[in-house]
């Protein structure tokens, strides 16, 4: 074949395939919308950095030299001071529902072990959970505590602090764990929305849809076929990779299997109507793609799995409120390394069902007036 003519064709492909593009609203919404979304949620959401680190204190010692070192932690900037405890149980509650990412623990006897030149202890409970924010926490603690100490050491001659390190939930702050722990619920994001994002569309695209709808069957029976096979498959996914994580990987299975099934499960239901309601909308296969794609990716990053929720800015946590796939990373690291079980889940499975049951209702609606 001559080159110039193959050119020739390429290039009149090319112009026809961006004027179909140009021609079709949805196309053009589709092209310029998804790009300013994710500008901006990448531009917000996706920061590594680590401030206003909430923390509690419970400082048994009172003493002129306790209170002198942790005034170093409530006035920088890396620290928020959220609560001070009398009460140990209190102290663990705060780690336990999240109040506190971290707890300076002052022991009795700190000022007089100073004073007699014998090592002092600063205990630091970190919440192992996040082990990406404990270890950069644990890395400003270890400056502010090294300052004092050189400033104390001028003035009395007196020892350094002895930093004794607790994490909880992970003790090692290995990341495996923290990463891996939500793998399941993106993977089951990813099979689910592409999956269902695609069915309709591409009957729609192949012709065959007509075919299906004068069949002997009603729209919703339509839709709960086409529902089936991609919540299998997801579920499946994300109870595979739960397997991977354990045997593979060796992240502790702390909770209850039930557990992790029913929030898949119900996360799933989530994302089906998602899926569903944008392959409702779309009337061609790559419309259906770019649709699954413009909601995957603010997905994944208001979710938590790498940016925390608290580091963004307050209208975009809010924004976070009706992402499933928040409540599902949270679960899941909850039933890994908390050892949740069914009770303790329930929090993350009513805003989850509660997505399901609108999404799935608005899909079913869209469907049947489309397919009028």
């Amino acid at each position: 074949m001559n080159p110039l003519l193959w050119i020739r064709q390429v290039l009149a492909l090319g112009v026809k395939e961006f004027l179909t593009i140009l021609k079709d609203p949805k196309s053009r919404f589709v092209v310029i919308g998804p790009p300013l979304i994710q500008f901006f949620v990448f531009g917000y959401a996706a920061t590594f950095e680590v401030t206003r680190v909430p923390y509690a204190v419970m400082d048994e010692d009172r003493s002129s030299e306790s209170r002198d070192l942790l005034a170093r932690f409530s006035g920088s900037m890396d620290f928020s001071l959220v609560a001070e405890f009398d009460d140990p149980r209190a102290m663990e509650r705060s780690v336990d529902v999240m109040e506190s990412r971290l707890v300076l623990h002052v022991e009795t006897g700190f000022a007089e072990h100073l004073r007699t030149g014998r090592p002092a202890e600063l205990q630091v409970i970190l919440d192992g959970r996040n082990s990406n924010v404990s270890g950069i926490a644990l890395g400003y603690v270890q400056g502010i505590v090294s300052q004092w100490s050189r400033a104390h050491a001028t003035s009395r001659a007196g020892p350094a602090i002895e930093l004794v390190q607790r994490a909880w939930f992970n003790p090692s702050l290995d990341s495996h764990w923290f990463i891996i722990s939500g793998l399941p619920a993106q993977i089951a994001l990813v099979v689910v929305l592409l999956l269902t994002s695609l069915s309709v569309a591409r009957e729609r695209e192949q012709g065959t849809f007509d075919q299906t709808l004068v069949a002997p069957i009603d729209s919703l029976q339509i839709l709960v076929g086409k529902a089936m096979p991609p919540f299998v498959l997801g579920l499946f996914d994300g109870m595979l990779l739960s397997a991977g994580a354990v045997y593979w990987f060796g992240v502790p299975m702390a909770g209850s299997i039930p557990a992790l099934v029913a929030l898949l499960a119900v996360y799933a239901c989530a994302v089906l109507g998602i899926g569903l309601f944008v392959s409702s909308l779309a009337t061609t296969m790559q419309q259906g793609l770019l649709g699954a794609f413009m909601v995957m990716m603010p997905a994944v990053l208001l979710s938590g799995f790498t940016t925390p929720i608290e580091n963004m800015p307050a209208w975009l946590q809010s924004a976070t409120i009706v992402n499933p796939a928040r409540y599902a990373v949270a679960g899941c690291r909850a039933v890994f390394l908390e050892g949740a079980d069914l009770t303790a889940v329930a929090p993350y499975l009513l805003p989850m069902g509660l997505v399901a049951v609108l999404m799935l209702a608005a899909s079913g609606w869209l469907f049947r007036h489309r397919s009028r």
